[in-house]
């Protein structure tokens, strides 16, 4: 028998929806400030998962210019009814303080990989939409209430709204079905119908350590739902850091054979519970018991290694981890930062066989930086560039990034001093503070290429460079990059990401000045 091994999903891959069509099982998740918008990954037998597809690929379907850290789309959830796919998300575009501004959008599609339909404006009541299919072919949206009011439970219940497939809008009365348990923090709703009952599947107790997945059942949709007396029904013991962590926001699916499987986020933390991969992806086998609630085989801690369903193996071939810039297309794993790859500041085209990307705003920026980054997906990883690169002044920068958001990232970067022309040095942001952790930066000797590389070993950086990709010189000490997490005490507010390391290129004069990357490595190293 093959065995689920978890994460499913390494690396930053939060808020998992589920779903099977036929033979067909796809996972979407969240992407935050990051382009393109949703990541839909797909299995045959739930063993091997390939990222498949990105829905959200234009502007009009995701404007995220100045959107703020860790907003922009949170909690995807798919669905399928009628011959199509439905995709329900939220842009946030503000989450600090009292008020959310919380945008919740539909789009469909005839086919999972597209195209995909232009949005339809849901509501802005609060976030973690999803919509569910009733038998008699109604529709309806549900989504947690944000009360942004003092002395009131911010998370104030579970909203429940018809949709009108017709009038492309939600119609009647909003009703409150539900609101919480003693855990609170009541969010990501899904609705499920089994045996006469109506299941409501929520997150509570926050998205950190006391995260958790509960159940509630009615016989009618509308309510009123019933908490399960064993809940929570997943949840991690966060005294046992042998155990996922954050095991919670969870997503079910029916195999074709009748067995029943929970998709929940989950994270690993390094050094003092910082988890610098972000919340990632795992699943769980689940039972009913005779008096018809859900369980999970095990008990309600997470398990490393899962039985998998009795289907055929599957194993997809993985996408090529070096990329030398030679195709016109780009590898499903590269992304950017609230924009889409426009030949205006990025392009493949311009020089055969490199990545040319036009210097832009800085690293503090919302709105347009030139970074082209992929998720770190494991603690111990290689990652190596070439860059031909001729700044002018201090104000032109590119280099070799390992990037969590604009408060938090650690760049190896060439750029020109006016004493001693081209150097190398690098810069750390922690917590929002600038500093360069080098005395004095290294000066550089003209060169068609300058060779960058990065190591890391769990919470440790290590960076390198060379002239000519056989001699490698280390630059600088070990650097700690736990603050590279979304468990930033220090900044008293929640983040939802993850790391990404990647190439960027910043021209603070506004000149645009470009660099050529001719290739990009990333490697997954043994322990």
């Amino acid at each position: 028998m093959n065995n689920i091994v978890n994460p499913v999903l390494p690396g930053y891959h939060p808020d998992p929806s589920i779903l099977r069509v036929d033979d067909d099982y796809y996972i979407a998740v969240s992407t935050f400030e990051w382009f393109p918008g949703v990541q839909i990954y797909h299995s045959k037998d739930m063993v091997n998962w390939r990222l498949l597809t990105y829905p959200l690929t234009r502007p009009s379907q995701l404007d995220m210019i100045g959107n703020i850290n860790s907003g922009g789309v949170w909690a995807p959830c798919l669905s399928y009814s009628d011959g199509l796919f439905y995709l329900i998300y939220t842009d946030v575009k503000s989450r600090r303080g009292a008020f959310k501004d919380t945008h919740n959008y539909l789009v469909t599609a005839e086919n999972i990989t597209g195209p995909w339909s232009e949005p339809v404006y849901l509501n802005s009541s609060g976030f973690d939409p999803s919509l569910f299919h009733e038998e008699d072919g109604s529709k309806w949206l549900l989504n947690m209430i944000w009360d942004h009011r003092k002395g009131t439970n911010s998370f104030a219940g579970i909203a429940l709204q018809e949709y009108s497939v017709e009038e492309q809008k939600l119609v009647g009365p909003i009703k409150n079905i539900f609101r919480g348990s003693e855990l609170g923090a009541t969010e990501a709703p899904h609705v499920y119908k089994k045996d006469g009952y109506y299941y409501l599947m929520t997150a509570e107790g926050g998205t950190s350590y006391d995260h958790a997945i509960t159940v509630a059942r009615s016989e009618s949709l509308q309510g009123p739902y019933t908490v399960d007396p064993d809940n929570p029904i997943l949840t991690s013991d966060k005294a046992n850091k042998n155990l996922l962590q954050k095991a919670g926001h969870g997503s079910l699916v029916e195999t074709q054979n009748g067995e029943w499987y929970i998709a929940h986020l989950c994270a690993r933390p390094v050094k003092d519970d910082k988890c610098i991969l972000g919340r990632e992806t795992a699943l769980q086998k689940c039972y009913w018991t005779e008096d018809n609630w859900l369980r999970v085989e095990g008990g309600p801690d997470p398990q490393w290694t899962v039985p998998a369903p009795d289907l055929e193996s599957v194993p997809f071939e993985e996408e090529n981890n070096h990329d030398d810039f030679e195709d016109k297309e780009w590898k499903k794993y590269w992304n950017s930062l609230r924009r889409p790859f426009t030949e205006d500041w990025v392009s493949l085209q311009e020089r055969k066989g490199h990545l040319r990307l036009k210097g832009g705003e800085s690293m503090n920026s919302l709105h347009h930086q030139s970074l082209v980054a992929r998720r770190l997906e494991s603690f111990h990883v290689e990652m190596e560039t070439a860059i031909d690169y001729q700044p002018e002044d201090f104000q032109q920068m590119a280099g070799l990034i390992v990037y969590y958001d604009t408060d938090d990232y650690v760049y190896l970067r060439i750029t020109n001093h006016e004493d001693y022309g081209t150097c190398l040095g690098i810069i750390q942001t922690k917590y929002g503070q600038y500093d360069e952790l080098l005395e004095k930066d290294i000066p550089l000797p003209v060169s068609s290429y300058y060779y960058l590389k990065a190591e890391i070993h769990n919470e440790l950086l290590q960076f390198y460079y060379s002239l000519d990709a056989e001699e490698w010189i280390k630059i600088g000490t070990q650097i700690d990059i736990s603050h590279l997490s979304d468990d930033a005490a220090e900044l008293n507010s929640l983040r939802f990401t993850g790391t990404f390391v990647g190439m960027c290129v910043q021209d603070l004069s506004g000149r645009k000045l470009p660099a050529d990357f001719n290739y990009f490595t990333y490697r997954e190293l043994n322990n």
